[in-house]
């Protein structure tokens, strides 16, 4: 058969398609089963990386040896490792023992002693802290299979909780797709983190509380100004304000979160201003002061939060106009004091389960909610001050001038269980309850709640599930709920109305902060499966099979080959079929080989390639199978 210029042309795209390198480029950090990468530092592979290419990081603890800056919003985010260009996949071989480390070089791996905390770059007040892994502004980031900890504030920065010293540096973030955070506007767009732990050992309880809260860690893994994208096998802990942050989204998020984990944080996740299509699902908050938090506020602007969907469409999970959706999680033990807090996520009820808190069309449905000594769910008005005040209410009657209020309605919280929800035995303490300030707003909406084991709900959800049975009504009255409002800022020991703090009862009993514990990482964090699963072949994923796609119409063709930076060829050996192995020299980081297809018509071939390359003083060797079809 006579080969036509069509047939070569599609053999080249099928080749160049499938060829190891050909395209993507894999960029080795540290060594992996005796192998050596061409990289000591995550960074130095950053730098190096262009889109669509993989970096892969060997076993080791990394620390920090230089600052990454960048500044937006006349605000500076230092970083460990700043990735700023798009389509990259940053993954480690294995989730647990690749440490991304914000201590100092020299010190034991996420060292909780004072003197070894890395503080960050100076700034006027002082070090500013650091964040972890920040991807800036680059779309379809993924980060895989890692542990960051201990990147903390610094007594110079304000550590994004409003805890320190007023500098615009923000830090205190161990993984952190930053789209240009207190800008008010999104600018990243899709991304995907899985297999990421995020946790720090430091607290130094030696400094004044305001002092200490500055220096410690914030954020555990953190989405702002953000569109798209995809949280999965993640855990958190030990932080300040959540362990999983998304916000200043709007209502164009379009993020997910699935299979999470947090616990011993303020609150567990936080959402502040971001809507529309949002899911929350199959997750565990536990262990927290407050399990789970949405709100609208004047911070991470634009407010407010309202999971109502784009466009006036219709969601698949909920069938109703709501596309923020939390189905299929457990929110358990909620009821810990002392665990680090600041700024406004000190103020999540100590007991609660879950908080929304000036959320609006937010859908909570078919989770559970078990011993959380508060309540299973509280959901509530935020009580706020000054511009801009979008979505609120200016200059509230109840909350006095200057005042902003994001009132709650329009939320339905459906067919979720509970069990011995409540127990602090406080007034109005029971299975969920609700206050709003307005008329005049879409109810929210309570059904087909039950406890586990049969029984009654408590008084203050009862009458919610028995007077609001349907979404979607008009509350033409405000229920201010007195009682359940006084529990509530006892609880959280916030001021609430006119700038007062509403006294407790005299017989009112929440639990108080005693000692900040920081708690260990737990044993049995899943690694992924397979590290190597997608990664063009390179010496740590060698051995592969592919099919390639279509058919091959020449018999006789020439394949190109690649290798990544810092690797050269030094012979390339081809095994078509059960024929006898032909090697062909190579030099430089490209070559071709040829190879013999023949085979009759429709009938497959294996093809094995084995790459002997040099990389620095060290020679490797890569071997991988591709299957071609003959044409017919």
């Amino acid at each position: 058969m006579r080969r036509s210029a069509l047939a070569v042309a599609a053999l080249a795209a099928v080749v160049l398609a499938f060829a190891p390198g050909a395209g993507a480029q894999v960029l080795r950090v540290g060594t992996y089963k005796g192998i050596p990468g061409q990289y000591a530092t995550i960074q130095a592979a950053v730098d190096a990386a262009s889109p669509y290419d993989w970096i892969l990081v060997g076993p080791g603890d990394y620390k920090t040896t230089s600052f990454q800056t960048v500044t937006g919003s006349g605000q500076g985010f230092p970083a460990g490792v700043l990735i700023a260009t798009a389509d990259l996949t940053l993954r480690g071989m294995n989730r647990n023992t690749v440490v991304v480390d914000g201590t100092k070089p020299g010190s034991p791996q996420c060292s909780s002693a004072p003197a070894d905390q890395n503080y960050g770059p100076s700034v006027s007040g002082g070090p500013a802290g650091l964040n972890g892994v920040m991807v800036w502004k680059a779309d379809d980031v993924s980060v895989e299979n890692m542990t960051a900890c201990n990147f903390i504030g610094g007594p110079g920065g304000d550590g994004g909780n409003s805890a320190g010293t007023g500098s615009s540096d923000i830090a205190g973030n161990e993984f952190w797709w930053n789209g240009g955070y207190d800008s008010g506007a999104v600018g990243g767009w899709g991304f995907y983190g899985s297999y990421l732990t995020a946790t720090s050992t430091f607290y130094n309880s030696a400094l004044p509380p305001l002092q200490a809260e500055a220096e410690a860690a914030e954020y555990g893994i953190f989405s702002s100004d953000w569109s798209g994208g995809t949280w999965d096998q993640t855990y958190a802990s030990n932080f300040n304000d959540s362990g999983l942050y998304i916000g200043a989204c709007q209502q164009i998020c379009d993020q997910t979160v699935n299979h999470a984990w947090a616990e011993y944080d303020a609150l567990g996740y936080s959402g502040s201003n971001s809507g529309g299509s949002l899911v929350v699902e199959n997750s565990q908050f536990d262990n927290n002061e407050d399990g789970f938090d949405t709100n609208s506020q004047n911070g991470d602007n634009p407010p407010p939060e309202n999971g109502a969907c784009p466009g006036n469409g219709i969601s698949p999970i909920t069938h109703t106009h709501s596309c923020w959706v939390f189905i299929d999680n457990y929110s358990h033990d909620n009821n810990n004091p002392n665990v680090p807090t600041a700024g406004e996520a000190a103020a999540g009820p100590v007991g609660t389960g879950m908080t929304i808190s000036g959320g609006r069309n937010d859908t909570v449905m078919d989770n559970t909610f078990a011993n959380n000594g508060a309540w299973g769910n509280a959901i509530v008005p935020y009580p706020d001050s000054g511009p801009p005040c979008s979505g609120g209410s200016p200059n509230n009657l109840i909350l006095g001038p200057g005042s902003c209020l994001y009132d709650d309605y329009g939320d339905a919280v459906i067919g979720n269980k509970y069990s011995n929800d409540g127990f602090f035995g406080n007034p109005t303490n029971g299975d969920f309850d609700q206050f709003n300030i307005n008329d005049g707003e879409p109810s929210d909406c309570f059904s087909a709640n039950t406890v586990v084991g049969g029984g009654s709900l408590s008084p203050d959800a009862a009458s919610l599930q028995s007077t609001y049975p349907k979404c979607g009504g008009t509350q033409a009255v405000a229920n201010l709920n007195p009682e359940f409002l006084a529990e509530l800022a006892c609880d959280s020991q916030i001021a609430f109305i006119a700038g007062e703090a509403v006294p407790c009862l005299p017989n009112d009993d929440y639990p108080r902060t005693t000692a900040i514990v920081m708690h260990p990482l737990p044993s049995n964090l899943p690694s992924m499966p397979s590290p190597c699963a997608s990664v063009p072949t390179n010496p740590w994923c060698s051995g592969q099979v592919a099919t390639v796609k279509g058919c091959v119409a020449s018999a006789r063709s020439r394949v190109p080959l690649a290798v990544a930076l810092r690797e050269r060829f030094v012979s390339v050996s081809v095994k078509v079929g059960g024929k006898k192995a032909v090697t062909h020299k190579a030099h430089g980081r490209k070559t071709k080989v040829t190879i013999d297809l023949v085979a009759a018509p429709g009938r497959r071939l294996r093809v094995k390639f084995v790459e002997h390359i040099r990389v620095g003083r060290h020679r490797e060797t890569i071997s991988f199978t591709r299957i071609y079809r003959r044409c017919a």
